[in-house]
């Protein structure tokens, strides 16, 4: 028998060393790296020679029906997990604290339960008293889902095993531990430990397995990432604090699209559906004004209307601040590059700050075009026509190139109420509706046209 080999594994990243170090190399987090043991030691030299089952084979054009989903009644939840949730499946939900991933899951359990769903809360953070508090202030009280508070894994998985539900919710997989794992609850070991036998038993007894996952600094799920690997689906539940919007965003998902967004209000009675985001995201837009662009994007597969917001001032410090709220800082900074070095017009000595209006995140490369316009909009002190929204890539070289899924966000756009919109010359389109469509071909013509500057 070889002796077992510890490792030492970095509590934030995961990342394993051979030694201990005060810092690791693949996060850079000082004193995180701690040693454990592993959990089996497996054989030393191979597999040997005693031979496995030969495994079913089948060909690529079999046709199998598409597995059974139940919907909860709340549409937003139900389209992240691309039309409902598959028996069997197991999903990690995370997001900051007190953002409300609590308050999503159980009104979303008592939703399933109501149509018949058996559904177990499971609670390892909260006393039942507390869970059963939140329930009555959203009016969920004598919804059919039954409760418990308990953070042993062995406890959990009996529970479960005699119950047989058809959805169990985990609240959350930090707080979790096994006895045959020696380390604190929340370590790597016990967070791995745990999603693996939760997600094997929800395989083997097909019940739906929710997760909740705690997040760090850096907004990314605690724990290692091989937790992520394990589940079927990984949602992220963002917002502002200072916003009353929350989005649901679906980052993988085996069983439907990926980047799929569901959109939530912040209630007194808990998170309300929006069913029309672009209306909501623009509700409070008033009369046009410098540093502002309406963008058409695409999140998933709904097409989304957001405004972007800039203001461009003259700075006091010898290095002018960029502060970037809800996009790409890097993507930014490119654009801003290109715009001094194609179009010559300069930012130096210039404080620029940038939002996305209603706590929305936009990554897509869609929107350096409305990021362009919003910046030049605010350093020319002119404002963009009301009804006119915009869409493009801005390459290095400052010319513009074509997006995907345009007809949907011209047809988005022409629904509320934009008549306009600024496009790639080289878009191509099927049909643009009633939509008056300015073609632009390089970032300098844009900016001659429409601000007649550069």
């Amino acid at each position: 028998m070889t002796k077992p080999v510890t490792s030492f594994t970095c509590q934030e990243c995961g990342a394993t060393q051979p030694k201990w170090a005060g810092r690791c190399d693949a996060c850079g987090a000082w004193n995180s790296i701690v040693e454990e043991a592993p959990l089996s030691q497996g054989p030393g030299r191979g597999l040997g020679v005693a031979k496995g089952r030969s495994i079913p084979l089948s060909a690529l054009s079999t046709e199998e029906p598409p597995p059974p989903r139940a919907e909860s009644g709340l549409a937003e939840f139900d389209r992240v997990l691309g039309g409902g949730l598959v028996p069997g499946s197991a999903l990690l939900v995370g997001g900051d604290p007190g953002i409300g991933k609590s308050t999503l899951l159980l009104q979303a359990a008592a939703q399933f339960a109501k149509r018949g769903i058996e559904a177990i809360y499971i609670s390892g953070e909260e006393a039942s008293a507390q869970v059963r508090m939140r329930a009555q202030r959203l009016r969920l009280a004598e919804a059919p889902v039954r409760l418990g508070a308990e953070t042993a894994l062995r406890d959990i998985l009996t529970t479960l095993d005699a119950e047989r539900p058809d959805l169990a919710v985990i609240d959350s997989i930090q707080t979790l531990w096994s006895d045959t794992v020696d380390s604190a609850p929340g370590s790597i070991s016990q967070v791995r430990a745990a999603a693996h036998e939760l997600v094997t038993f929800a395989k083997k007894r097909g019940v739906a397995v929710i997760l909740v996952g705690h997040v760090t600094k850096e907004g990314q799920i605690a724990g290692p990432r091989v937790v992520e690997h394990m589940v079927d689906t990984v949602l992220y539940f963002e917002g502002e604090r200072g916003h009353q919007f929350r989005i649901l965003r679906a980052v993988k998902n085996r069983f439907g699209p990926a980047d799929e967004i569901g959109v939530f209000e912040m209630t007194g009675g808990g998170l309300a559906e929006v069913a029309n985001p672009s209306a909501l995201f623009l509700s409070e837009r008033g009369q046009p004004s410098p540093g502002s662009a309406v963008f058409a994007g695409i999140e998933g597969t709904r097409p989304v209307l957001t405004e972007i917001q800039a203001l461009v001032a003259p700075s006091t410090l010898a290095s002018p601040r960029r502060t970037v709220v809800g996009l790409d800082s890097g993507r930014v900074s490119t654009i801003l590059a290109v715009l001094e070095a194609r179009c010559g017009i300069p930012f130096t000595g210039l404080d620029v700050f940038l939002n996305v209006a209603g706590g929305m995140r936009v990554m897509e490369p869609a929107a350096d075009l409305a990021i362009a316009a919003a910046l030049l909009s605010a350093r020319e002190d002119s404002a963009l026509p009301a009804e006119c929204v915009t869409f493009g890539e801005i390459s290095l070289s400052g010319a513009l190139r074509p997006v995907a899924q345009a007809e949907n966000r011209l047809k988005e756009a022409l629904k509320l109420g934009f008549s306009q919109a600024i496009i790639p010359a080289s878009q191509k389109l099927d049909g643009a509706g009633a939509t008056r469509l300015d073609r632009i071909a390089e970032l300098t013509d844009f900016v001659g046209e429409v601000f007649g500057a550069g």
